[in-house]
């Protein structure tokens, strides 16, 4: 009512001292109250008609409401047609490009009498306090996602055990339209939780600009007030989709507080509806939490004629970057040397990969998802291979091998086989043999080279005849091929009645009576 607040009491006082017959001056001066203060209540209670015995059956609050009442002003007829105008100023303000004072021309055209700049100004951001006091930042459509878990977890229960297993809660919101995506999942390690965002992505069906995390570690290594350390496999993540990560500041919850809202939100949205039935799988829970957010993402927002899903559809959807063509595969660390022969085992498999020769001896790091593996020394990709997961078998890149690993590599036992044909078939047989009870190819590959190089010393015949001899022995490598050469073995001639022969006589010969 006036400008000086007083008590209910001495509003009393000085309309019975007013009744009385005293003075405005005396009534001001005994009170205690400026004259002007006691001039606009006593000006009130005359405009009033009622005497004072009437006014003062009245209780506080209801003095209180006359007094305001009385001095109240005429609501400004401009105020209706602006309000009306204020959802639809705040959904245009979140447009890429738009500003108050281009929103304010479009108004002051189709209202001419309507209020200036500054007072329109003034008036939207009370209103704007008075529907949403939390949001204090205005969001542009497509520019960030914020992310985090839930404090409460929900719960699956084991069908043939009963055993009830409790699951985190992944939330994501979109900050221009608010659009809620919500997904149970196992726990917050950086597999479940990277692939919750990009379930979040498809759901919106385009990418903002940035995502913006809380500071757990399947997101961010080491907390920095200026530059903190993200997760390798997250930071992948988002060069993938082609988006930047912008970790809220520790301990400011301000930087999040439309994912923290919307949290609030979910508990009574989301859990309430849901926890009246039980689920026995993942699946179960969240084809219930979709049906439920489908029901809260339509539900018109608070003090506006639209819904989060509406407001998506109109200024976000267009406004987000297009997915990529594929998924992100998640990839796996794996740490290992590169061995003499210009390998690295990814352990998992047991599978070996070439690296270029120069990194032999060095530590190198694998990553590796389901259908490609990558070699990394000091964050340069050094080697990349499809991933391959028969044991004990090897992908070489020929131009990865120094020149006697890829002399090595060139050979196929079809040309060795081919080579050892064009000297003599037995040379071929002997080859094949050594083939066939080698374990390691590359220890195959030297006992060939070896035995069919020796035909440029000693001849085709001669090793022909060696191998020929040594098929009769039964056995099969280089070092036997190459005694027998060495000790002419290959021009003995076997008689054809060598068993008939009598056994020799001697001394050291027991003969057969001894064993009689």
């Amino acid at each position: 009512m006036a400008n000086t607040t007083i008590s209910m009491s001495k509003i009393r006082q000085i309309l019975r001292m007013y009744s009385q017959g005293r003075s405005k001056l005396s009534i001001a001066a005994q009170t205690g109250v400026s004259r002007n203060t006691a001039k606009k209540y006593l000006a009130a209670y005359d405009a009033s008609g009622f005497t004072f015995e009437e006014i003062n059956t009245l209780n506080d609050k209801e003095l209180e409401d006359f007094f305001g009442k009385s001095n109240e002003r005429a609501p400004d007829k401009r105020m209706p047609a602006l309000q009306r105008c204020f959802p639809q100023i705040d959904k245009e303000l979140k447009r890429v490009g738009m500003n108050r004072r281009i929103l304010w021309e479009a108004y002051i055209k189709e209202f001419p009498d309507g209020f200036k700049y500054t007072q329109f100004c003034f008036l939207y951001n009370q209103w704007k306090a008075r529907v949403n006091p939390t949001m204090h930042l205005d969001h542009k459509a497509g520019d960030k996602m914020y992310v985090d878990f839930a404090g409460e977890k929900l719960s699956i229960t084991d069908k043939d055990t009963g055993e009830v297993i409790e699951v985190e809660v992944f939330v994501a919101i979109l900050g221009a339209s608010q659009l809620t995506y919500v997904e149970a999942v196992l726990s917050q390690q950086k597999e479940d939780f990277i692939a919750a965002c990009e379930n979040a992505l498809h759901f919106y069906g385009g990418v903002p600009a940035a995502i913006v995390p809380d500071n757990l570690k399947a997101a961010v290594t080491k907390s920095n007030r200026y530059e903190p350390t993200l997760n390798e496999t997250f930071a992948d993540f988002a060069d993938h989709y082609g988006t930047t990560i912008l970790p809220a500041r520790a301990y400011r919850p301000r930087d999040k507080a439309l994912v923290e809202g919307a949290v609030k939100i979910v508990y009574s949205r989301i859990y309430a509806p849901i926890r009246k039935e039980a689920y026995h799988t993942l699946a179960e829970l969240n084809m219930a939490i979709k049906v439920a957010l489908e029901a809260h993402n339509s539900q018109p927002l608070r003090g506006r004629n639209y819904s989060r899903k509406l407001q998506f559809e109109e200024i976000e959807r267009q406004a987000l970057s297009p997915l990529p063509a594929l998924r992100y595969e998640f990839k796996r660390q794996h740490q290992a040397t590169v061995m003499k022969n210009g390998h690295v085992c990814l352990g998992i498999d047991k599978h070996y990969y070439s690296v270029p020769y120069r990194f032999i001896g060095r530590k190198v790091k694998l990553l590796y998802s389901r259908t490609n593996v990558e070699v990394y020394y000091h964050y340069e990709r050094i080697a990349m291979h499809r991933r391959i997961k028969s044991p004990y078998s090897y992908t070489t890149d020929k131009d990865h091998l120094a020149s006697t690993h890829r002399f090595m590599t060139e050979w196929t036992p079809d040309k060795f086989l081919e080579w050892a044909a064009s000297i003599d078939e037995d040379v071929r047989l002997y080859i094949l043999k050594i083939l066939d009870r080698k374990q390691h190819p590359e220890q195959a590959y030297r006992s060939c080279i070896g035995i069919l190089s020796l035909a440029r010393k000693a001849g085709n015949e001669r090793l022909a005849s060696a191998c020929r001899r040594a098929l009769g022995y039964g056995v099969y490598n280089y070092k036997t091929i190459q005694q027998i050469l060495e000790n002419k073995m290959d021009s003995y001639e076997d008689s054809l009645f060598a068993d008939e022969l009598p056994m020799p006589s001697h001394d050291n010969i027991r003969g057969e009576n001894y064993y009689k």
